[in-house]
């Protein structure tokens, strides 16, 4: 497993702390408003052309060091099979990564095989910058992906994306002080805490001397537009019985981002907030100093956390704010653009990355979860009995959601992301700052007309 330090660097950069692009949207949508034309689902058509080694390009973001290492480590492998195909790898610096990639689809530069964020695959697919994977991707492959994965790769009935590894987001508590407070600690999904009983156990941690017993990442909370906003705390809102978005339609938030279920959320962690329950967490070590018992944080601080409280540390499900228990899913996801010319040629060695032994190789070096449930079984983190199964139990059995499918989501996320840090940190009012955002994202949808799913 990879070290704590550059883990979490890796993942803060992947969903905590990368201002969303609120105008890639509008980069990528080419055509404007207009209805856009998908690419035929001829990906794989079974042929790689040419007899000579067919050359591909495949653009990678510079995670962290064991990432980028293990990356270079396959393409490697891959390239000494000798085979039909060579990969040209280029890794590209993660801090403006989704910026060179939209600069690329403006410019018609982008590589055969691009990883991407996964909630940007929509965005990409409605303006017609990946092809359709349906024809490369095998009935036994697609049963042994895990639910989440191909949620997340889906777009109008389609797969656009696949990842080979998801990420995780649950409590890890201290069992030995909830037990001494005489706190239960729920077993899986099905016996998580509900909200007034989260509350109520807040309040005794504080009482027993715990000023500050929840960690939320807040430290990661203002940044103007940071993702870690959505993908923590949209679940709060997915368990109160809200969204974000209507997703029969997706031509509509007002009610939605604004509705009941999102205002009792966000004022739920206002309250949190007020009440001093929420850890300011300036160094990031609230749970690992011993100040907060309880941290609302994903699966790349399991190590570091283990190691700060060796026994003592267990994963619990997040709160079921009425409507049952819900947490975040999706990860970095590959994607075949528009500008390959030979998609069998990029399949392969994407193929090749869902192999399990290289899910795991990947996947011991990042410590996300497998995207495989081969791969799981295998693994010794993740399976049933292991420390990790929470994790995976969530993204299989669909306590795990993604988060809106649409091409508006970095409009989406940026305004849920910004109402979030205003309510939660600056103290806002909840309803009018959640109808500002809607009024925000409703604008952008209108704009756009709606995004009409590309033609056929």
């Amino acid at each position: 497993m990879i070290d704590s330090t550059t883990l979490r660097a890796r993942v803060h950069r992947s969903i905590a702390v990368v201002p969303i692009i609120a105008g890639l949207a509008l980069v990528l949508a080419a055509a404007g408003a207009g209805r856009i034309a998908a690419p035929p689902d001829t990906t794989c058509d079974g042929k790689i052309s040419g007899s000579n080694p067919t050359y591909i390009s495949v653009w990678f973001h510079a995670g962290s060091g064991p990432e980028r290492a293990t990356m270079r480590e396959q393409v490697n492998a891959f390239n000494a099979r000798k085979g039909a195909v060579r990969v040209r790898l280029i890794v590209l610096p993660q801090t403006d990564y989704d910026k060179q990639v939209a600069a690329a689809a403006a410019n018609n530069t982008l590589p055969d095989l691009l990883d991407f964020d996964g909630p940007y695959l929509y965005n990409y697919a409605w303006s017609g910058k990946l092809k359709p994977l349906d024809s490369c991707i095998s009935s036994a492959l697609r049963s042994d992906l895990l639910p989440s994965i191909r949620q997340q790769g889906t777009y109008a009935g389609r797969t656009w994306g696949i990842g080979t590894f998801d990420s995780g987001m649950a409590l890890y508590v201290r069992p030995s002080i909830l037990k001494s407070i005489g706190a239960r600690i729920p077993t899986g999904p099905s016996t998580a805490w509900t909200v007034d009983e989260f509350t109520s156990i807040l309040h005794r941690l504080q009482q027993a001397g715990y000023k500050h017993p929840l960690d939320i990442s807040i430290n990661f909370s203002v940044p103007p537009g940071v993702e870690w906003n959505t993908y923590g705390f949209a679940p709060a809102v997915w368990s109160a019985g809200g969204d974000l978005i209507d997703r029969a339609t997706y031509r509509t938030v007002e009610g939605w981002l604004n509705g009941p279920p999102a205002v009792k959320a966000l004022t739920i962690f206002q309250q949190w907030e007020k009440a001093g329950y929420i850890d300011p967490n300036k160094d990031d070590a609230a749970f690992d100093s011993g100040r907060s018992p309880i941290s609302w944080r994903g699966h790349w601080v399991f190590d570091e956390y283990t190691k700060a409280h060796p026994g003592d540390v267990a994963l619990a499900p997040l709160p079921n704010f009425g409507k049952g228990t819900a947490t975040g899913m999706g990860s970095w996801q590959w994607g075949i653009t528009s500008n390959a010319t030979d998609g069998d040629a990029a399949w392969s060695f994407l193929s090749y990355l869902l192999q399990p032994r290289e899910i795991l190789r990947m996947t011991n070096a990042d410590g996300a979860i497998p995207a495989r449930k081969s791969a799981i079984r295998l693994s010794t983190q993740f399976a049933v009995g292991d420390p990790e199964h929470l994790f995976a139990e969530q993204l299989e059995d669909g306590v795990a959601r993604p988060r809106p499918q649409t091409p508006a989501y970095p409009v989406l996320t940026d305004a849920f992301s910004r109402a979030f840090a205003a309510i939660v940190v600056h103290g806002r009012p909840v309803k009018p700052t959640l109808d500002a955002a809607a009024a925000r994202v409703q604008r952008d949808l209108r704009a756009h007309r709606y995004y009409p799913t590309p033609a056929p």
